[in-house]
């Protein structure tokens, strides 16, 4: 029989969003706490123990908190919240409630929402794809399974957008899929916009949706991803799904991570973030991936906003040590209407070897994804050619060139939100981009593949 937890009335400090609590014995780390007020309940955790003195962070926020009559009880364990496929079909807050309307979600299992990365001996590499319906990924930036692939944006740019349509329409193939989505520091209309995108795949339980708002308690934007990631690891590794994290905005969960660390008077570090950011994040994202033996996968596609556009800043810089790829979003491109609005040459996925080509999608994937980024780039080097001598003193090669980057915008990367388009169909748009070259230009790709996607090169009959 459990004894019964010990009630502090020594709250003897109001912080921001912190309590302290002094005279403690026994107490650890995260532990979750509970906190009675006069016609009130709210809940904490532990955030720091300096012998007897206790720092508490408030789920609920500590307005209206009198420390003189407020009794503080700790559990003795971590939060932990049920884990099953009961989440799936559900909409809730960043701490698990559910605000659908619905029941409480119960569960024969419970977890703690710290978790553990994956032990480095026991993870298996990222294989296979996960499609998303969005040409500008699948072609030219596959996303695999079990990978750790960031989007980098700047405010105005509709990331939120593309992340909802990936979480919306991606797939595994005839593989058991589903996707659960943490949506940090969200206005309402933001929030609302994106519950009616994702209503469908809700609907037909493939999906968990977490909703924090910006004037949410900080504290829940910090555990939204912890409980997103507890929610994802019982899905895939004990009932064998293949299962997509999609986390925006982790730069808001990052202001929450500074928030918290200033309320604690730690020493910043750059930016006045803490030091211990990037710790932070990668015990989150090295949670994601494959274990030896069991056939779920966590893939993790965070995205995150960079202030003033500023790839260097910590948020995007210690993201991009820890995860494998990026896919940046260019203002240029929207400016042109481009939607989704990538910049294919600032974008890479590293693991796209290991779940795109033969034996993964199609044979002709990869060489063909290789020769549109190096006609691409040639593209641009033309741009900026014509910019000094004309367009009149080009080749009719490089004239062919200076067109192509608005073929490859209007054939293949521009998209309707709420179109999904088939690896076939994207491929397929692809070849008709290269088509626009000359034939002796396709040097990455062999003769057979040009020969079977495109039709004789009329400028080589009249050579």
């Amino acid at each position: 029989m459990s004894a019964t937890p010990v009630e502090y009335r020594t709250v003897s400090d109001v912080r921001g969003p912190l309590l302290v609590v002094r005279d403690v014995a026994g107490v650890g780390w995260d532990e979750y706490a509970h906190i009675s007020l006069p016609g009130d309940r709210r809940h904490g955790i532990v955030l720091e123990v300096d012998r007897d003195l206790a720092v508490v962070q408030v789920l609920e926020g500590t307005d209206g908190i009198d420390p003189a009559a407020t009794t503080v009880s700790f559990g003795g364990q971590p939060l932990r919240i049920p884990v099953g496929p009961g989440w799936l079909g559900r909409v809730c807050n960043g701490r698990g409630e559910p605000i659908d309307g619905g029941p409480p979600i119960l569960a024969p299992h419970t977890a703690p929402v710290s978790g553990n990365p994956i032990n480095p001996t026991a993870r298996q590499a990222p294989a296979e794809p996960v499609l998303t319906g969005v040409s500008a990924v699948d072609a030219l930036t596959t996303l695999v399974r079990g990978q750790k692939l960031p989007v980098f944006s700047v405010a105005g740019l509709p990331h939120l957008r593309l992340a909802t349509q990936i979480a919306a329409q991606a797939a595994a193939g005839d593989q058991p899929f589903c996707v659960v989505v943490a949506a940090m520091g969200l206005s309402h209309a933001d929030a609302d916009a994106a519950r009616d995108v994702l209503e469908e795949r809700s609907a037909a339980g493939e999906l968990v949706l977490l909703v924090n708002l910006a004037d949410d308690p900080v504290m829940e934007r910090i555990l939204a991803p912890r409980v997103a990631l507890t929610i994802a690891e019982h899905l895939a590794y004990s009932l064998d799904r293949h299962v997509l994290v999609v986390a925006a905005d982790m730069t808001s969960y990052c202001e929450a991570v500074r928030e918290i660390s200033a309320a604690r008077g730690e020493i910043p570090a750059r930016h006045a973030y803490p030091g211990y950011l990037y710790s932070d994040l990668a015990s989150l994202y090295e949670r994601c991936g494959r274990i030896r033996g069991r056939p779920g996968s966590v893939t993790i596609m965070p995205v995150l906003t960079m202030p003033a556009g500023d790839i260097t800043h910590p948020v995007p810089d210690l993201t991009g040590y820890i995860t494998e790829g990026q896919i940046v979003l260019s203002a240029r491109a929207h400016a042109r209407g481009v939607y989704p609005p990538v910049d294919p040459l600032s974008s890479l996925s590293r693991l796209m070897r290991h779940g795109a080509g033969p034996g993964h999608t199609r044979d002709d994937h990869l060489d063909v994804a290789a020769q549109l980024l190096a006609a691409l780039a040639r593209s641009r080097q033309v741009r900026d050619l014509a910019e000094l001598i004309g367009t009149d003193a080009l080749s009719p090669t490089d004239q062919a060139y200076l067109t192509l980057e608005q073929e490859l915008a209007d054939r293949l990367l521009t998209q309707r939100p709420d179109r999904t388009r088939g690896l076939d169909d994207t491929l397929d748009r692809a070849w008709a981009v290269l088509g626009t070259l000359p034939r002796r230009e396709l040097t990455m790709i062999s003769a057979a593949q040009v020969a079977a996607h495109l039709p004789p090169d009329p400028a080589a009959d009249h050579a």
